[in-house]
């Protein structure tokens, strides 16, 4: 049966239902008997004792939220007894030890990657076309069905195929609300012209022209950190002209974040061409060109040091800090040890969690800056009448989150606990091999966006809701809290970190799978479900408000 309940660090006054517990119940937990005042669903939470309102609650070893009221031994946690709290922070001069996983038995493993003029490498080959401002989506949107569809990069036609067959059985005057439409799932095309190229990607956007010029300055830099991505083997850009984002700045930024940039890079600007169809033309023809050169790299061994790890999760769960992240942060423990990079983000979903990754920090530059990027974030919030607290969605809620606190310090389990050897702001490449911090919203989409521009090659995505996000240049592994969703939304998730839960792994046992799991898709031995689904969302952050 397992266990039913879990009490996750020694200080807390809450245990954690593994299970569902019915109302009434008596549960044994550790010597003690709690008598179960309601019906607690499996994720959510207890408490263990009589308290006041105005008591601290302790998750994790620190504070995530105050009584509202006087809730009794058993009774569950609710939005409606407790309400975030956090405690404060600050600056402390780092004595921080850690002791790094044994890597003896994998420090001579490998990764088939490509291998960049730079030294970088990457765990895929794409091709990149980069609008400068949105009035050039339509005509990307065009190109990329013609070299999708004739290059074999388009994903399996099933639902066209849904449709015709719909379009037979009306034409023909049968109901169509009885035909069977039960096509087999996507799958990768077998028939794709390059090979050694893994896809042709397109970063469609809504920016470069109208709101501020801050919002173009940052977006250029965006840009050109997905042009010289380890994973991007040549890019086309497409502008119009007369928009804020010049293609000079782009070349401008594109050069200060690598003097030494040597991939094919193709420009075309539609105000100076003879019409749209001589430039998309021109644009196909001189991609295709590039494509033939970009196909003549081909995979080679690298060390486990140059995989470069962002740890995400969305549509967490009361499971996501209890399993699926702290198995990621034992993954990423692993990493660093190997020497390699990992990238936590997600600043909003940090909260609660900064002194322990204040005191983890090297550098004291480099902490007073994450306190400084915290601080102007949350403050830039509650200008606007909101803040952290409202980070947690209606989803989290309804799964056992009930305040950011809550889903902050699960969430920071992913960052494993190696010391922090930078922090970064947005779109800032990540140098130093460790654990770096990144600074960007909790939104799923903006967040694994800002990762790839650090530079991460590899993306861990938890969820314990589901979710099918992804990336156009970094490929995202799924890893499930969960059995039940593993099993429910199988053609999205990737790994399954239930057996944790139901006690049949360890966190550690789990994290090794993982780290497996990751050194076979960067070689391309494996193809996460967002990638073959060609998942290739893409938001960049205007800097505004966005938790």
């Amino acid at each position: 049966m397992g266990m039913r309940v879990l009490k996750i660090h020694p200080n807390d006054n809450v245990l954690v239902a593994l299970q569902d517990i019915t109302a009434n119940e008596q549960i044994d937990y550790k010597g003690e008997t709690y008598p179960v005042l309601e019906n607690i669903p499996a994720k959510h939470k207890f408490y263990m004792f009589d308290m006041e309102k105005g008591e601290e609650v302790i998750m994790y070893g620190v504070l995530v939220g105050k009584t509202e009221c006087t809730v009794k031994k058993g009774e569950r946690m609710r939005t409606d007894n407790l309400k975030h709290a956090a405690a404060t922070y600050t600056y402390r001069p780092y004595q921080y030890h850690w002791e790094a996983p044994d890597v003896s038995r994998i420090a001579h493993r490998t990764f088939m990657g490509y291998h960049r003029g730079n030294g970088n490498v990457g765990t895929a080959n794409y091709w990149l076309f980069i609008p400068t401002v949105f009035c050039e989506n339509r005509n990307l949107d065009v190109i990329r069905e013609a070299l999708h569809n004739e290059l074999g990069y388009a994903v399996t036609d099933k639902y066209k195929q849904k449709t015709k067959l719909l379009k037979e059985w009306y034409q023909s005057g049968k109901d169509v609300s009885s035909v069977d439409l039960g096509l087999k799932e996507a799958v990768l095309p077998t028939d794709r012209l390059f090979k050694n190229v893994d896809g042709i990607k397109f970063l469609n956007h809504q920016g470069g022209c109208g709101g501020i010029r801050q919002d173009a300055a940052v977006l250029s830099k965006l840009l050109a950190a997905y042009a010289d991505h380890p994973n991007v083997g040549g890019v086309t850009v497409l502008s119009l002209g007369c928009q804020n984002l010049q293609v000079q700045d782009f070349l401008t930024d594109l050069k200060a974040r690598n003097p030494t940039f040597d991939k094919p890079l193709y420009i075309f600007e539609q105000q100076q061409s003879k019409s749209e169809e001589e430039m998309i033309t021109e644009a196909i023809r001189q991609t295709f060109i590039g494509l033939v050169e970009a196909n003549k790299l081909k995979r080679k061994p690298a060390p486990l040091s140059q995989l470069t790890l962002g740890v995400k999760c969305g549509g967490s769960d009361g499971f996501s800090g209890i399993s699926a992240n702290p198995a990621v942060g034992y993954c990423a423990d692993l990493l660093v040890a190997l020497g390699g990079k990992v990238l936590l983000a997600e600043f909003p979903e940090l909260c609660g969690a900064e002194q322990n990754l204040i005191d983890r920090t090297k550098d004291e530059h480099a902490a007073k800056k994450f306190i400084q990027l915290m601080k102007a974030y949350s403050q830039a919030a509650e200008n606007v009448g909101s803040g952290f607290h409202m980070n947690p969605s209606p989803g989290n809620i309804k799964d056992g989150l009930i305040t950011d606190a809550i889903k902050s310090n699960g969430a920071a389990k992913k960052g494993g606990t190696a010391p922090v050897e930078d922090v970064l702001d947005y779109t800032e490449p990540a140098t130093k091999p460790g654990l770096n911090l990144v600074c960007t919203p909790g939104n799923d989409v903006e967040a694994t966006t800002g990762k790839a521009a650090s530079g991460a090659t590899l993306i861990l995505f938890t969820t314990g809701l589901g979710t099918p996000t992804g990336n156009p240049i970094c490929p995202v592994i799924k890893v499930a809290t969960n059995s039940q969703l593993a099993e429910r939304m199988s053609d999205i998730i990737d790994i399954d970190c239930g057996p944790i839960i139901s006690g049949q792994k360890t966190i550690e046992q789990m994290g090794e799978d993982i780290l497996e799991y990751c050194i076979k898709a960067a070689s391309g031995e494996i193809t996460p479900k967002a990638v073959s689904l060609n998942q290739d969302d893409f938001i960049p952050w205007k800097r505004g408000v966005s938790l």
